[in-house]
């Protein structure tokens, strides 16, 4: 009782604190339990990279001069690769090499980060509509089901949101006081926004077109003056040093996007408006799209700041052929900021909500029900855990000089994280469009020295034939040990076969 009555007190006093300590109390959860990556993205084009770099490599092949194959850019920003690398650089200073251990690093500072996205989301929502309101968009940036999980991950998507959001406060916190500073710093942050992740420019381009509707002319050049020495000091510098020529890396990204618009991921124009609806949990993601809309017929220019960006980022990503879900991400937090303030809006104003509160507490229950059990699960859940445990495994063999990954049944092999393995060297492969029969003839005229002695099997399909087939290159071949996959993992490969989430088998070659 008295657990209780504290917290009341505070949900009364200091919502704003419960609320951060509730969504630290999930993020600490994935923090520590959440282990693994979740996308391909989050691991392969930060971590791998960034860790490739300290020991003196180049895992992607981006930078010229560690590797003498690099002759043009690669498309990618790499401010957020760069500070991963220096936080290895230091983590190593002090003593720490264990790659888990490093993770558990970078997850605890991202959890903490993560948390500028409630108090943001809080505060603008409070100046713009009152206490409800803030409480209603805080407990949903910091309490839906998959942003714990999510925002320990080394997404780009996800990390370019706070300082997008910061800008977005500043905006409204700085409103009609003729204060111009601010919005030089609010220019910088939406830089660092930009060169996190190149895609927010849509999101950059409606909140300066919000400023010029409204108005706000000094304002807007400010703004556009920092966020120009923002490029300028990330991206030409950097590009400079290493291209010899200013922005080298966003060209080719732009290049590469439009050349490959429609090679893989391609969606109906209303893929992320579904999408939106379901993760947000009808009927509730149902008041937000309305609210959302709803927030402009009723005071456009105190919403525009909230609602041009985001739209111009939704039409945008909607648009184009290319659509991966993690690509919507940095619009969700504005979404749902300007859908509760429109909602609530709305409903103060509805007889039939007035009449009717009992239906809306349902609404709510039936929400907050549906999204903890998720949350609970998702947030401990260890993502790819099959993937990451067989490098952990076979980083323990002091004998390892390369690897294999047999996936015979399928025309591409999953990619190892080899940042667990902690070895940086060739990664053989048997696939459909490699079979065995071609390795058998490299295998014959490579020294022993530069053969597999490990041999990663992916998915119980046919495993015995295999294992057997494999037994006419390396006759000595002994099983080692079998890595499962994680309970979301397994969870979400039955519901979706794509989800390429398989068991792994490690055989020895005994050569």
């Amino acid at each position: 009782m008295k657990l209780r009555n504290t917290i009341q007190n505070y949900w009364q006093e200091k919502p704003l604190l419960l609320i951060l300590f509730m969504s630290a109390f999930f993020r600490l959860l994935a923090a520590i339990f959440s282990k693994g990556y979740g996308m391909h993205d989050d691991h392969f084009l930060v971590i791998e990279a960034a860790q490739s770099w300290v020991d003196g490599t180049d895992y992607n092949d981006w930078i010229p001069g560690i590797t003498k194959t690099v002759t043009h850019p690669s498309g990618h920003p790499l401010l957020y690769s760069g500070l991963h690398y220096l936080l290895f650089r230091f983590l190593q200073a002090i003593g720490i090499f264990d790659p888990q251990i490093k993770m558990y690093v970078v997850r605890f500072i991202l959890a903490l980060y993560s948390l500028s996205i409630v108090y943001f989301g809080y505060r603008i929502a409070e100046k713009l509509s009152g206490i409800k309101a803030a409480k209603t968009v805080g407990l949903l940036l910091g309490l839906l089901w998959f942003m714990p999980n999510m925002s320990v991950r080394s997404l780009v998507e996800l990390s370019c949101i706070p300082p997008l959001l910061y800008a977005t406060w500043l905006v409204i916190k700085n409103e009609g006081n003729g204060k111009l500073i601010p919005f030089l710093f609010i220019g910088f942050l939406l830089g660092i926004g930009f060169n996190i992740r190149f895609q927010t420019v849509t999101f950059i381009g409606g909140f300066g077109l919000a400023l010029l509707l409204l108005k706000r002319w000094k304002e807007s050049i400010f703004v556009i003056f920092g966020f120009i020495l923002c490029i300028v000091i990330v991206q030409a510098c950097t590009d400079m040093i290493i291209w010899k020529k200013p922005f080298m890396e966003l060209t080719e990204y732009i290049r590469y996007n439009i050349e490959s618009a429609t090679t893989y991921g391609v969606q109906k124009w209303y893929n992320y408006f579904l999408l939106l609806g379901g993760i947000l949990i009808p009927p509730i993601s149902l008041f937000i799209y309305f609210g959302f809309g709803y927030s402009m017929f009723n005071n456009w220019k105190k919403h525009l700041i909230l609602f041009l960006p985001s739209l111009l980022f939704f039409i945008a990503h909607s648009s184009f052929p290319n659509k991966q879900e993690r690509f919507i991400f940095p619009a969700i937090p504005f979404i749902i900021t300007l859908g509760i303030i429109g909602w609530m809006e709305f409903q103060n104003g509805s007889l039939f909500w007035q009449r009717n509160p009992k239906l809306m507490r349902g609404c709510w229950i039936f929400f907050w029900v549906l999204n903890c059990i998720p949350l609970a699960v998702v947030s401990v859940s260890y993502s790819k855990r099959s993937r990451v445990e067989s490098m952990v495994y076979l980083s323990h063999k002091t004998d390892i000089k390369y690897i294999m990954i047999e996936e015979s049944q399928h025309d591409d092999f999953m990619q190892p994280p080899l940042f667990y393995l902690r070895k940086w060297g060739h990664v053989f492969d048997v696939t459909k469009n490699n079979p065995l029969d071609s390795f058998k003839v490299m295998v014959m005229t490579n020294p022993i020295a530069q053969r597999p002695n490990y041999i990663v099997f992916v998915q119980e399909d046919n495993i015995e034939k295999r294992v057997s087939d494999m037994k006419t290159v390396f006759p000595k071949l002994s099983y080692e040990t079998t890595i499962e996959p994680g309970f979301l993992d397994k969870f979400m490969h039955r519901i979706n076969p794509r989800n390429t989430n398989y068991i792994c088998f490690i055989y020895k070659t005994n050569d």
